[in-house]
């Protein structure tokens, strides 16, 4: 709505002090030309907005004119928790909303504290994603906050790892969790009243049963069903997402393997093994040998993710048992060997890696027949 851009042109002046016509377009993602016909509006209204001319020049407030108009509307207010996380509001479909609640705020403040605000927002930025990791296409992700937000049910067309890969779920959407820059959707897949029984559980077994876990990425598929759902009012997500984040990694690791270490192993370690890994490490390292060498016990997955994680150390680490990971790292260094006893063939497998600097450490590694080139630095 046209008054509310206006009222946004006159926070943004009354909150930064000066600012040219296409830094308030940029802002408000709108043309320059508007932005003139909106300063125009603003001046024939009374309000003391002046231009001022040449490089320095721009539009202000004359002597420190304030406006109290400062009311957050009803999108405005649901979107006040993301404030700050211009990001995560623009894919949940808040962002014009949380970027109003800023200017507001920023307005509401005295001079210094709003200087304080501002000089704040240039010292801190917030990145989620991981390293070397691409942002993950969460088409349906403003769909899926919308029916949390009005408590309507969805039929979700989820792609998952184990088979079937394809299925379809009822469910009624929680929460919305953002995760090292992964969205994830918290839904009940069962009945309201087995929900909120899930909801007093907490930890428990009922919750795990009724309340699941799906990766938005992941959802092929979306239909929104007729009707609405009543969202128990004690399920506290983040108490839910605290909980089940705990059983998932507890639940992952199923078995344990006994390695030893050398010290350049265990160097490279807190670089290379998951956060429980190293925790697991740290609490069962034994007393290093005549060489150095440390044996502990680990958590794995499975032979075959343990013997992807572990091939990552090279020669600095020794599988003892069990004996089918052992022969798992037994097969897969035999093959790097037959691999490179060889000469390279052109065009056959090969990676290319130009422009390395000479001190940057470059190591290859064969997990399921594919080379990785990592800088351990």
């Amino acid at each position: 709505m046209r008054a509310d851009r206006l009222l946004s042109v006159l926070l943004l002046l009354q909150a930064r002090g000066r600012l040219t016509a296409r830094e308030i377009a940029d802002e408000l993602a709108v043309s320059v030309r508007t932005v003139y016909r909106d300063v125009e509006s603003l001046a024939g209204a009374g309000i003391p907005v002046v231009a001022e001319r040449g490089s320095t020049g721009g539009y202000r407030l004359l002597g420190g004119y304030r406006t109290s108009l400062t009311g957050l509307t009803a999108g405005e207010s649901d979107s006040l928790p993301l404030a700050g996380l211009p990001a995560a509001a623009e894919a949940l479909g808040f962002g014009p909303g949380a970027a109003a609640v800023e200017r507001k705020l920023l307005a509401a403040l005295p001079s210094g504290n709003r200087q304080r605000a501002q000089h704040a927002r240039r010292l801190f930025h917030l990145d989620a994603p991981g390293w070397f990791r691409d942002v993950e296409p969460v088409p349906h992700l403003a769909e899926v906050a919308g029916a949390v937000w009005e408590c309507r049910p969805l039929r979700l067309t989820y792609l998952r790892w184990r088979s079937p890969q394809e299925v379809v779920r009822d469910v009624e959407p929680l929460g919305v969790v953002l995760k090292s820059g992964t969205w994830y959707l918290v839904a009940a897949t069962a009945t309201a009243t087995a929900t909120a029984t899930a909801a007093k559980a907490g930890a428990g077994a009922a919750a795990g049963d009724a309340v699941r876990v799906y990766r938005v990425g992941k959802i092929h598929h979306l239909e929104t069903l007729p009707g609405t759902f009543p969202r128990p009012d004690d399920f506290d997500l983040a108490a839910f997402w605290a909980g089940w984040t705990a059983r998932y990694e507890a639940d992952v690791y199923r078995a344990t393997a006994t390695v030893r270490f050398s010290p350049e192993g265990l160097r490279m370690a807190p670089f290379r093994l998951a956060p429980a890994v190293m925790r697991a490490l740290r609490s069962t390292a034994q007393t290093p040998d005549a060489d150095g060498w440390v044996r502990a016990r680990l958590p794995i997955e499975s032979i075959r993710h343990a013997r992807g994680d572990l091939l990552v150390l090279g020669a600095e680490v020794e599988v003892l048992e069990p004996p089918e990971l052992r022969e798992a790292m037994t097969m897969a260094a035999a093959a790097l060997t037959a691999l490179y006893a060889r000469p390279a063939r052109e065009g056959e497998g090969s990676v290319a890696v130009a422009d390395l600097d000479d001190d940057q450490v470059v190591t290859a590694h064969l997990v399921d027949q594919t080379v990785l080139v990592c800088d351990p630095s």
